[in-house]
């Protein structure tokens, strides 16, 4: 687990450095921070999307999470989370909730934490972990400050989330063909420029919803 460990510490450390520089933005920068942030997860996710082996496959995936998410609110509870750090780390941060949510969706979703976090724990090889470190770290810097600390919180999500891939990497490494991960990381593609959207005040999508889209993939695929 020691690339977790790392790209926990890069989005916390990178973090507190973008609280620093927070401090003298004015509040129109900020925001039009925020705009080219939302800009660049838009690029990213439909480049992502790309990828895709099948889209029968990811639009099936996506409605089958959609309905779970819905059913189990999988974005109220993490907003819930979000509040919950806030009440006791926040003080009074307007926009705390927000950076939580959307820096921990964009730094666990996408193909590189999922394989990343299987190579770490299988071989002991982190060296995807230690590239998605750094590209984490430099959006972690940009996004803390444009959106403030919640955004070094999701370092926490993040730590459990590969933790918990890497754990169980012995089980899942053997369902993961090349075909599921295209199609994996086209969801999260999907998934990020839903994301991007958001940020950008476009849309008010409930991108943690469709999270569960990633877990149906393995099976729709197995159906189709």
């Amino acid at each position: 687990m020691l690339g977790t460990i790392i790209n926990a510490t890069a989005i916390a450390g990178a973090g507190m450095i973008g609280l620093l520089l927070r401090k003298g933005v004015p509040e129109n920068m900020s925001r039009t921070m925020q705009d080219g942030l939302g800009l660049l997860i838009l690029i990213i996710g439909i480049q992502y999307g790309f990828k895709a082996e099948n889209l029968a496959v990811i639009g099936i995936s996506l409605a089958l999470g959609a309905a779970l998410g819905e059913w189990r609110q999988w974005e109220h509870r993490l907003e819930l989370l979000g509040i919950r750090v806030e009440k006791r780390f926040g003080n009074g941060e307007s926009q705390f909730v927000k950076g939580f949510v959307s820096s921990t969706l964009l730094f666990c979703v996408g193909a590189m934490a999922v394989v990343g976090a299987l190579e770490d724990g299988l071989t002991g090889n982190y060296s995807i972990l230690l590239v998605k470190s750094m590209l984490d770290g430099i959006l972690s810097l940009l996004f803390a400050a444009s959106m403030g600390v919640g955004v070094v919180f999701s370092a926490l999500p993040v730590f459990v989330y590969q933790g918990a891939i890497s754990l169980g990497a012995g089980f899942l490494k053997p369902l993961l063909t090349d075909q599921m991960l295209n199609n994996i990381t086209a969801v999260g593609g999907v998934l990020i420029a839903g994301l991007g959207l958001n940020i950008l005040g476009v849309t008010r999508i409930k991108v943690a919803n469709l999270l569960p889209a990633m877990i149906f993939i393995p099976l729709v695929m197995l159906l189709l």
